[in-house]
């Protein structure tokens, strides 16, 4: 992604300053996991976010090109961990840890009422 005013701490209300919020980073490594293992899931699955745990390390500018990647790091049943990274070209912004779960989306969606 390009960080836009939209992304950043001031819109996102996590900071005062315009520089890439973490929570929008935060979503961009949740987002990599869910793409990372989007095909392998049975037809009318999906995952859902669990938990995740990541520094910032460093700031982003408005214009700057920000990309994340996810790997696998276990499976148990449902559950799956991942190492997340988000970067800016070479430069490693945030790294940590996300779990998301296997669920049924019809099932998932029907439990809101």
């Amino acid at each position: 992604m390009t960080v836009t005013d939209a992304v950043t701490a001031i819109q996102m209300e996590s900071g005062d300053m315009p520089v890439l919020a973490t929570p929008a980073m935060l979503a961009l490594m949740e987002n990599a996991a869910m793409l990372a293992v989007a095909d392998e899931l049975p037809e009318g699955c999906t995952t859902v976010g669990g938990h995740i745990e990541s520094s910032h390390l460093k700031p982003s500018k408005i214009g700057d090109k920000v990309s994340a990647t996810a790997e696998v790091t276990k499976v148990d049943g449902k559950k799956i961990e991942f190492k997340v990274s988000a970067y800016s070209g070479d430069a490693l912004l945030g790294e940590g840890t996300h779990l998301r779960f296997i669920v049924d989306r019809e099932r998932f969606m029907s439990k809101l009422g």
